[in-house]
């Protein structure tokens, strides 16, 4: 029998189009704080917060995306990263929910043509009831990118 691997995503939105992101790495959703500017940081880099005297940078995924600009409303969030040793917030128009998803249900990203950097995308997720298509994101390249990093 084959064994079904099914990976947990948390699910955010942004211009109306749903994103996912494995929740192994969310460390923590918080609502929108206030963040500092960082000095020649890049653009979509929003700058620093202090959570809990952690201090984090914060990414604005709609800069990055090159998506319009939009103000925080009351549903906008903070999703907490957990990479290796340090975090990083990456800035989300909404957090809608956490899903299933078998690893069937996933396809490659090949033929899709977007807004965003394929480099960003792992792959379209498939729900089972009605139409909803996720897109997972690879978060490490994306904050990976972000930050400059070469490995």
């Amino acid at each position: 029998m084959e064994e079904i691997i099914i990976k947990q995503y948390v699910i955010f939105e942004m211009d109306s189009q749903s994103y996912g992101i494995d929740i192994q790495s969310v460390q923590i959703i918080e609502r929108m704080k206030s963040i500092m500017r960082v000095p020649k940081a890049p653009y979509y880099v929003r700058g620093v917060m202090n959570l809990r005297g952690e201090i984090i940078p914060v990414i604005d995924i709609r800069r990055l995306f090159k998506m319009d600009f939009q103000e925080a409303t009351d549903n906008t969030r903070i999703i907490i990263i957990r990479m290796e040793d340090s975090m990083v917030g990456l800035i989300v128009d909404k957090v809608k929910a956490v899903v299933e998803l078998e690893a069937t249900q996933i396809e490659g990203i090949s033929n899709m043509q977007g807004k965003i950097d394929s480099n960003y995308i792992v792959g379209v997720g498939k729900m089972q009831l009605g139409e909803d298509i996720i897109t997972i994101i690879n978060h490490v390249k994306l904050i990976e990118t972000a930050f400059n990093i070469q490995e």
